[in-house]
């Protein structure tokens, strides 16, 4: 392996998933807008990673996580601007 921009990118978007994932266990109450971006953001700079050292079922992880996360993400903010509860 070698340890070039793409590998510092693609750890970012897994310490991002991580922090995610430790945010949404330890939250009182979740920012579905804030755990969302994060993810989203986190399947980004995976994809960018995998755009340099491919490998096809993490890339296919990844388009899922970012699809879903976008898709909560959109959701979320249509439910502030409504003024529901997240």
């Amino acid at each position: 392996m070698t340890f070039d921009w793409s590998t510092l990118v693609g750890l970012l978007g897994s310490a991002l998933f991580l922090g995610g994932f430790a945010y949404a266990n330890a939250a009182q109450q979740l920012n579905k807008v804030l755990f969302n971006l994060i993810n989203l953001i986190g399947s980004i700079l995976l994809l960018i990673s995998l755009a340099v050292h491919f490998n096809l079922p993490a890339f296919v992880l990844e388009v899922c996580w970012g699809v879903i996360a976008l898709g909560g993400l959109i959701r979320s903010l249509a439910a502030r601007r409504r003024g529901e509860a997240q």
